[in-house]
């Protein structure tokens, strides 16, 4: 993977995203950054890919702080692609933290298929004072939002890994058809250069 074009996105990544060397000085990545910093785990491979985004996506939402070593550390039993899936924890970052809080709190909502009225209702019955209630409302609204994103994780490192695997079986059939289709043009102009050297000798 190439960080040398001259855009914006290309000079943004290149400035965040750590190296090698940054990850193997990593206190919590040193012990194994002989392991992780292998060769192999930076290719990439048609196995690799898809786990190395499914594992970014999954490191991304049940983490939001150091989720790049985590998905470097994950990276090594799971073969995935290191660099890619350190890249794909940026879908979580501190300008869009915000926005997944709020749809991580719907989904959480809708999987635990919350009613905002029985929770109130129920802890009025047994306890009035209302710092306690603001204090229950915010830590069930808090276990929502963490359910939330362990749904969101699961459930975008299933589609991540099912996108980008058919995403590279796509691009391949592409890469192959197009290496077909050159050497079809090549073989017809061979065929026309011979078909049309006879012609020409005779008529001479």
């Amino acid at each position: 993977m190439s960080f040398g074009s001259k855009t914006f996105l290309a000079d943004w990544l290149r400035e965040h995203m750590p190296s090698r060397d940054e990850m193997a000085r990593n206190k919590y990545l040193a012990p194994i950054a002989h392991r992780f910093l292998s060769p192999e785990l930076w290719r990439f491979t048609r196995r690799s890919v898809p786990r190395g985004i499914a594992l970014g996506l999954f490191c991304g939402f049940i983490i939001p702080l150091g989720q790049i070593f985590l998905a470097a550390f994950m990276a090594l039993p799971a073969r995935a692609n290191v660099p890619l899936a350190a890249l794909v924890t940026f879908v979580t970052n501190p300008f869009t933290f915000p926005f997944w809080v709020v749809i991580a709190n719907r989904v959480g909502k809708v999987m635990l298929d919350i009613d905002r009225d029985i929770g109130s209702g129920t802890m009025e019955g047994q306890v009035n004072s209302e710092s306690w209630r603001t204090f229950s409302g915010f830590f069930e609204a808090a276990g929502v939002t963490v359910f939330g994103f362990v749904v969101l994780a699961v459930v975008s490192a299933a589609v991540g890994y099912l996108v980008a695997g058919w995403f590279w079986r796509w691009r391949v059939a592409q890469r192959r058809t197009k290496r077909l289709r050159r050497l079809e043009k090549r073989l017809d102009e061979r065929l026309n250069a011979a078909q049309s050297g006879p012609g020409e000798n005779s008529a001479s």
